[in-house]
């Protein structure tokens, strides 16, 4: 859970201040604890690099922020430290694709 201290670790990123998702800069491991910004995330999920994961709590339909402006919706509730991307993230300008949502992909022959 997020705590309070005045450190800061630069394996994680804050591209705006408004952003409530932060960027990994190295691949994130579960139970590592991370501080940015004065908070303490402990990472429930692998991150690899270059990907967002929850900075706060981010309600189900609250907007995902990263750059200052909103790029989707949560489609579940997200815990700080957790990964975000398809499974809990859509996007509200395009259509979100996965392989499991997108039968044309998938073979009946497998």
């Amino acid at each position: 859970m997020a705590s309070s201290n005045n450190t800061t670790d630069a394996a994680l990123l804050r591209l705006d201040a408004d952003d409530n998702v932060v960027i990994a800069t190295r691949n994130l491991e579960p139970g590592e604890t991370i501080a940015l910004e004065g908070i303490s995330l402990k990472i429930s999920d692998p991150v690899p690099t270059g990907h967002k994961l929850a900075l706060v709590p981010i309600a189900v339909g609250q907007k995902i922020i990263k750059h200052g402006l909103p790029i989707g919706s949560a489609t579940v509730a997200i815990g700080p430290g957790q990964y975000v991307h398809t499974h809990n993230l859509k996007s509200d300008y395009l259509p979100t694709y996965t392989l499991e949502s997108d039968s044309r992909y998938l073979s009946d022959e497998d």
